[in-house]
Protein backbone atom coordinates (compact mmCIF):
# COMPACT_ATOMS: atom_id res chain seq x y z
CA UNK A 1 0.00 0.00 0.00
CA UNK A 2 1.43 3.40 -0.74
CA UNK A 3 1.52 6.15 1.37
CA UNK A 4 -1.19 7.72 -0.01
CA UNK A 5 -3.66 5.03 0.53
CA UNK A 6 -2.30 4.26 3.73
CA UNK A 7 -3.10 7.83 4.53
CA UNK A 8 -6.42 8.02 3.25
CA UNK A 9 -7.45 4.79 4.46
CA UNK A 10 -6.47 5.71 7.81
CA UNK A 11 -8.54 8.61 7.67
CA UNK A 12 -11.81 6.38 6.67
CA UNK A 13 -11.55 4.26 9.43
CA UNK A 14 -11.51 7.53 11.87
CA UNK A 15 -14.43 9.14 9.80
CA UNK A 16 -12.55 12.41 8.95
CA UNK A 17 -11.16 14.08 5.84
CA UNK A 18 -7.78 14.72 4.72
CA UNK A 19 -6.22 17.87 4.93
CA UNK A 20 -3.92 18.96 1.80
CA UNK A 21 -1.42 21.68 1.75
CA UNK A 22 -0.15 23.12 -1.00
CA UNK A 23 3.20 25.62 -0.68
CA UNK A 24 5.78 26.51 -3.42
CA UNK A 25 8.95 24.75 -3.55
CA UNK A 26 11.32 27.24 -2.19
CA UNK A 27 9.05 30.19 -1.52
CA UNK A 28 10.12 32.84 0.00
CA UNK A 29 13.63 30.91 0.29
CA UNK A 30 14.75 27.63 0.56
CA UNK A 31 15.41 27.56 4.20
CA UNK A 32 11.95 29.35 5.05
CA UNK A 33 10.76 27.18 2.45
CA UNK A 34 12.01 23.76 4.19
CA UNK A 35 10.60 25.10 7.62
CA UNK A 36 7.32 25.45 6.72
CA UNK A 37 7.39 21.96 4.84
CA UNK A 38 8.46 20.26 7.72
CA UNK A 39 6.38 21.94 9.97
CA UNK A 40 3.34 21.34 8.11
CA UNK A 41 2.76 17.38 9.29
CA UNK A 42 2.62 18.74 13.02
CA UNK A 43 0.71 21.60 12.37
CA UNK A 44 -2.39 19.07 10.99
CA UNK A 45 -1.35 18.58 7.28
CA UNK A 46 -2.59 14.72 5.80
CA UNK A 47 -0.70 15.43 2.77
CA UNK A 48 1.46 18.19 1.14
CA UNK A 49 1.92 19.21 -2.04
CA UNK A 50 4.52 20.91 -3.36
CA UNK A 51 4.40 23.08 -6.19
CA UNK A 52 7.38 22.57 -8.91
CA UNK A 53 8.42 26.60 -9.96
CA UNK A 54 8.16 27.22 -13.40
CA UNK A 55 8.15 30.42 -15.11
CA UNK A 56 4.30 29.90 -16.62
CA UNK A 57 2.03 28.54 -14.25
CA UNK A 58 -1.09 29.18 -16.55
CA UNK A 59 -3.49 27.14 -14.12
CA UNK A 60 -2.62 29.38 -10.88
CA UNK A 61 -3.78 32.94 -9.77
CA UNK A 62 -1.46 36.29 -8.97
CA UNK A 63 -0.87 34.62 -5.59
CA UNK A 64 1.03 31.10 -7.02
CA UNK A 65 2.49 32.98 -9.77
CA UNK A 66 4.35 35.80 -7.62
CA UNK A 67 5.47 32.92 -5.61
CA UNK A 68 6.80 31.10 -8.12
CA UNK A 69 8.67 34.27 -9.47
CA UNK A 70 10.05 34.98 -5.43
CA UNK A 71 11.44 31.02 -5.54
CA UNK A 72 12.85 30.94 -8.90
CA UNK A 73 14.47 34.32 -8.38
CA UNK A 74 16.27 33.01 -4.99
CA UNK A 75 17.57 30.13 -7.30
CA UNK A 76 15.13 27.19 -6.52
CA UNK A 77 15.74 24.34 -9.56
CA UNK A 78 13.47 21.16 -10.36
CA UNK A 79 16.45 19.65 -8.45
CA UNK A 80 16.30 21.99 -5.10
CA UNK A 81 12.83 20.88 -5.06
CA UNK A 82 13.62 17.15 -4.72
CA UNK A 83 16.10 17.73 -2.29
CA UNK A 84 13.60 19.56 -0.42
CA UNK A 85 11.48 15.89 -0.15
CA UNK A 86 15.03 13.86 0.47
CA UNK A 87 15.64 16.14 3.45
CA UNK A 88 11.86 16.47 4.50
CA UNK A 89 12.58 12.33 4.31
CA UNK A 90 15.29 11.99 7.23
CA UNK A 91 12.72 12.83 9.73
CA UNK A 92 9.19 11.95 7.82
CA UNK A 93 8.59 8.29 6.55
CA UNK A 94 4.85 8.81 6.41
CA UNK A 95 3.55 11.92 5.32
CA UNK A 96 1.91 11.75 1.34
CA UNK A 97 4.05 13.89 -0.57
CA UNK A 98 3.02 15.17 -4.14
CA UNK A 99 4.67 17.16 -6.14
CA UNK A 100 2.22 19.62 -8.35
CA UNK A 101 3.63 21.61 -11.55
CA UNK A 102 4.05 21.70 -15.39
CA UNK A 103 5.15 19.45 -17.68
CA UNK A 104 8.20 21.33 -19.24
CA UNK A 105 10.37 21.33 -16.53
CA UNK A 106 10.09 17.48 -16.52
CA UNK A 107 10.78 17.58 -20.04
CA UNK A 108 13.60 19.65 -19.68
CA UNK A 109 15.35 17.70 -16.57
CA UNK A 110 14.51 14.14 -18.42
CA UNK A 111 11.40 12.31 -17.52
CA UNK A 112 13.52 8.58 -16.84
CA UNK A 113 15.70 10.52 -14.71
CA UNK A 114 12.88 12.47 -13.43
CA UNK A 115 10.80 9.57 -12.06
CA UNK A 116 14.16 7.77 -10.60
CA UNK A 117 15.30 10.50 -8.82
CA UNK A 118 11.62 11.69 -7.45
CA UNK A 119 10.86 8.11 -6.44
CA UNK A 120 14.49 7.92 -4.59
CA UNK A 121 13.97 11.01 -2.88
CA UNK A 122 10.62 10.05 -1.44
CA UNK A 123 7.59 11.05 -3.88
CA UNK A 124 4.63 9.68 -3.88
CA UNK A 125 2.21 11.49 -6.35
CA UNK A 126 2.57 13.99 -9.20
CA UNK A 127 -0.43 16.51 -10.59
CA UNK A 128 1.14 17.85 -13.54
CA UNK A 129 -1.57 20.51 -15.02
CA UNK A 130 -0.88 20.37 -18.41
CA UNK A 131 -0.82 17.01 -19.24
CA UNK A 132 -3.71 15.19 -20.47
CA UNK A 133 -5.04 11.45 -20.61
CA UNK A 134 -3.80 12.06 -23.83
CA UNK A 135 -0.61 11.64 -23.49
CA UNK A 136 -0.50 9.30 -20.75
CA UNK A 137 2.92 7.83 -22.40
CA UNK A 138 4.91 10.62 -21.47
CA UNK A 139 4.75 10.49 -18.03
CA UNK A 140 1.60 9.15 -16.34
CA UNK A 141 2.44 5.24 -17.31
CA UNK A 142 6.25 5.49 -16.81
CA UNK A 143 5.71 7.33 -13.24
CA UNK A 144 2.75 4.86 -12.46
CA UNK A 145 5.33 1.79 -13.21
CA UNK A 146 7.76 3.35 -10.92
CA UNK A 147 5.24 3.65 -7.96
CA UNK A 148 4.68 6.91 -8.19
CA UNK A 149 0.69 7.90 -8.16
CA UNK A 150 -0.31 10.32 -11.03
CA UNK A 151 -3.20 12.33 -9.32
CA UNK A 152 -5.97 13.84 -12.02
CA UNK A 153 -7.56 16.81 -11.58
CA UNK A 154 -11.01 17.31 -13.00
CA UNK A 155 -13.01 20.29 -13.30
CA UNK A 156 -16.60 21.46 -13.44
CA UNK A 157 -16.83 21.81 -17.47
CA UNK A 158 -15.32 17.85 -17.38
CA UNK A 159 -18.66 16.17 -18.74
CA UNK A 160 -20.07 12.30 -18.06
CA UNK A 161 -18.33 11.97 -21.72
CA UNK A 162 -14.96 13.13 -21.01
CA UNK A 163 -14.58 11.91 -17.03
CA UNK A 164 -14.25 8.26 -17.64
CA UNK A 165 -11.27 9.16 -20.22
CA UNK A 166 -10.16 11.99 -17.47
CA UNK A 167 -9.91 8.88 -14.70
CA UNK A 168 -8.47 6.44 -16.27
CA UNK A 169 -5.07 5.41 -15.15
CA UNK A 170 -6.12 7.88 -11.88
CA UNK A 171 -4.21 7.30 -8.82
CA UNK A 172 -3.71 8.30 -5.19
CA UNK A 173 -6.87 10.74 -5.13
CA UNK A 174 -9.02 12.93 -7.31
CA UNK A 175 -8.46 16.60 -7.41
CA UNK A 176 -11.64 18.32 -8.28
CA UNK A 177 -11.16 21.73 -9.46
CA UNK A 178 -13.98 23.55 -7.72
CA UNK A 179 -14.46 26.47 -9.67
CA UNK A 180 -13.53 27.41 -13.48
CA UNK A 181 -10.70 29.57 -13.31
CA UNK A 182 -7.37 30.12 -11.94
CA UNK A 183 -6.09 29.17 -8.53
CA UNK A 184 -6.81 31.70 -5.37
CA UNK A 185 -9.99 33.66 -7.00
CA UNK A 186 -13.24 32.36 -5.97
CA UNK A 187 -14.88 29.26 -4.46
CA UNK A 188 -17.84 27.33 -5.66
CA UNK A 189 -21.13 27.21 -3.60
CA UNK A 190 -21.80 23.62 -1.18
CA UNK A 191 -24.68 22.83 -3.54
CA UNK A 192 -22.42 22.69 -6.33
CA UNK A 193 -19.62 20.80 -4.48
CA UNK A 194 -21.93 17.82 -3.16
CA UNK A 195 -23.42 17.28 -6.74
CA UNK A 196 -20.11 17.45 -8.20
CA UNK A 197 -18.75 15.03 -5.12
CA UNK A 198 -22.01 12.95 -5.51
CA UNK A 199 -21.15 12.58 -9.56
CA UNK A 200 -17.24 11.91 -9.18
CA UNK A 201 -18.14 9.21 -6.92
CA UNK A 202 -20.52 7.31 -9.17
CA UNK A 203 -17.14 7.25 -11.86
CA UNK A 204 -14.02 6.33 -9.15
CA UNK A 205 -13.42 4.71 -5.89
CA UNK A 206 -10.72 7.10 -5.66
CA UNK A 207 -10.59 9.68 -2.70
CA UNK A 208 -12.04 12.87 -3.85
CA UNK A 209 -10.35 15.81 -2.91
CA UNK A 210 -11.65 19.62 -3.54
CA UNK A 211 -9.41 22.58 -4.16
CA UNK A 212 -9.69 26.39 -5.40
CA UNK A 213 -11.09 28.57 -3.01
CA UNK A 214 -10.37 27.50 0.33
CA UNK A 215 -8.89 30.21 2.87
CA UNK A 216 -10.61 29.38 5.88
CA UNK A 217 -11.59 27.12 8.85
CA UNK A 218 -15.08 26.73 8.11
CA UNK A 219 -15.04 26.93 4.38
CA UNK A 220 -12.49 23.67 4.96
CA UNK A 221 -14.34 22.17 7.63
CA UNK A 222 -17.53 22.17 5.01
CA UNK A 223 -15.86 20.49 2.62
CA UNK A 224 -14.33 18.29 4.60
CA UNK A 225 -18.17 17.09 5.33
CA UNK A 226 -18.72 16.45 1.73
CA UNK A 227 -15.55 14.87 0.15
CA UNK A 228 -12.62 13.13 1.10
CA UNK A 229 -9.75 16.11 1.31
CA UNK A 230 -9.62 19.64 1.39
CA UNK A 231 -7.39 21.26 -0.55
CA UNK A 232 -5.90 25.05 0.64
CA UNK A 233 -3.23 26.24 -1.03
CA UNK A 234 -3.30 30.32 -2.08
CA UNK A 235 -4.41 31.37 2.05
CA UNK A 236 -0.58 29.96 2.78
CA UNK A 237 0.76 31.90 -0.32
CA UNK A 238 -0.23 35.09 0.51
CA UNK A 239 0.92 34.70 4.14
CA UNK A 240 4.15 34.10 2.96
CA UNK A 241 4.39 36.86 0.63
CA UNK A 242 2.92 39.13 3.41
CA UNK A 243 5.56 38.10 6.01
CA UNK A 244 8.23 40.92 6.69
CA UNK A 245 10.28 38.34 7.87
CA UNK A 246 11.16 34.22 7.26
CA UNK A 247 10.04 33.80 11.55
CA UNK A 248 6.38 35.38 10.71
CA UNK A 249 6.15 33.41 7.07
CA UNK A 250 6.88 29.96 9.06
CA UNK A 251 4.65 31.28 12.41
CA UNK A 252 1.49 32.22 10.23
CA UNK A 253 1.36 29.76 7.64
CA UNK A 254 1.74 26.19 10.63
CA UNK A 255 -0.50 28.40 12.79
CA UNK A 256 -3.22 28.60 9.94
CA UNK A 257 -2.70 25.02 9.38
CA UNK A 258 -3.68 24.35 12.74
CA UNK A 259 -6.96 26.27 12.64
CA UNK A 260 -7.88 24.78 9.15
CA UNK A 261 -6.88 21.03 10.21
CA UNK A 262 -9.03 21.93 13.45
CA UNK A 263 -11.97 22.44 11.16
CA UNK A 264 -11.50 19.93 8.90
CA UNK A 265 -10.94 17.21 11.75
CA UNK A 266 -13.76 18.00 13.64
CA UNK A 267 -16.13 18.68 10.98
CA UNK A 268 -18.12 15.12 10.76
CA UNK A 269 -18.33 15.42 14.59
Amino acid sequence: MSRIEACFAQLKQQNRAALVTFVTAGDPDYDTAMRIFKGLPAAGADVIELGMPFTDPMADGPAIQLANIRSMKNGQTLAKTLQMVREFRVDNQHTPVVLMGYFNPLHQYGVPRFIEDAKAAGVDGLIIVDLPPEHNSMLCDPAQAAGIDFIRLTTPTTDDVRLPKVLNNSSGFVYYVSVAGVTGTGSATMEHIEEAVARLRRHTQLPVCIGFGIRTPEHAANIARLADGAVVGSAFVDLIEKASRPDQAVDEVLSLCRAIADGVHHARE
